[in-house]
């Protein structure tokens, strides 16, 4: 499978690109603020609506896998964080390290995790049931960690009662209603994409305008960019290498470690966007979601080379199995 520029990065650049030459200002600033909180909520609504009941409830299933994957997602990946932030503190701007940070909290992916997992031929259903609980509690856990990381480390989030009416009331409201839309938005959920990533773009511009206006690029060297990727990608690489040979250890099939590979290195930009909206402040939220922008691409282009490797992997044990019969 080549690899191919994720189209909804391009997105993402280009509205850097927008938010770069031409800023919201003056009366854009609140319409801006205002319309991101709207579309987040809806959102979350969305999100709620349509996950079945019985995919909630299958996260509570195969235990010891999904608690494996679970533990790499909200206790590796944020000790990993503060270990990094320990040892080099200076090596990155103070907000774009609360992004770092902010990184590691989040929860997995579910598209990707679930799309690598399959072409790994991997264990799909364990995948499907991993990434969507980790989505669910992620709602949860992700803010909890947040505020005792920051507040370890000294820095500021968001209040309890705007993730409370941002995030987790819409959820639960779309929970409810599932039984009566969850059917209309899983039929139409190309078209409610576009809204997601709609939103998305809409938070991302409304935080760089903010950014651009403070003097983002006079704070943050060009330079930074680069060694934010050098940190998102030593971080990729341990979870890479810790889930493989972890997999290995706790005695897993090879399918189930292909699903703990995938699911366990992921981190979700579709939420974490939104989420870093509602957990920081506006001046910082351009900063925070930098190395989140990056860790996202560099996640697909190393986990479709994986993917293939497994897959190359599963053909050969195949193939020595008809051989030897």
């Amino acid at each position: 499978m080549p690899f191919k520029l994720d189209p909804f990065l391009v997105s993402l650049l280009a509205t850097l690109g927008i938010a770069t030459v031409a800023p919201a200002q003056g009366a854009a600033v609140p319409f801006f603020k205002d319309l991101a909180i709207a579309l987040i909520a809806l959102m979350f609504f969305l999100q709620g609506a349509r996950l079945s009941r019985t995919a909630v409830l299958s996260g509570l299933t195969a235990w010891k896998l999904h608690l494996t994957i679970l533990a790499c997602t909200f206790v590796l990946f944020p000790v990993l964080g503060l270990t990094l932030h320990a040892i080099a503190p200076g090596l990155l701007h103070p907000d774009v390290w609360t992004g770092v940070l902010f990184l590691c909290c989040l929860p997995s992916t579910v598209q990707s995790s679930i799309a690598f997992t399959s072409i790994g031929r991997g264990n799909v259903p364990a995948a499907v049931c991993s990434a969507t609980a980790s989505n669910i509690l992620g709602i949860f856990i992700t803010p909890l960690l947040v505020g005792l990381i920051l507040a370890k480390e000294g820095s500021k989030s968001g209040g309890a009662l705007d993730i409370v009416f941002q995030l987790l009331l819409p959820f639960i409201l779309g929970q409810l209603l599932q039984p009566w839309i969850g059917d209309w938005a899983r039929r139409h959920k190309k078209l409610l994409s576009f809204s997601d990533r709609g939103s998305i773009l809409v938070v991302v511009y409304s935080a760089f305008s903010e950014a651009i206006v403070q003097g983002l690029w006079h704070t943050l060297p060009l330079s930074q960019l680069g060694i934010v990727a050098l940190v998102d990608s030593a971080l990729l690489a341990f979870v890479l290498v810790f889930t493989m040979v972890g997999s290995r250890l706790l005695g897993y099939s090879r399918a189930d470690e292909v699903a703990i590979v995938f699911c366990g290195s992921k981190k979700t930009l579709a939420s974490g966007v939104p989420m870093a909206n509602v957990l920081f402040p506006a001046s910082s939220v351009g900063l925070v979601v930098l190395p989140l922008m990056l860790y996202h691409q560099i996640q697909l282009f190393v986990c479709a080379i994986l993917a293939q490797r497994f897959a190359r992997e599963a053909q050969s044990e195949e193939d020595a199995g008809l051989q030897a019969r």
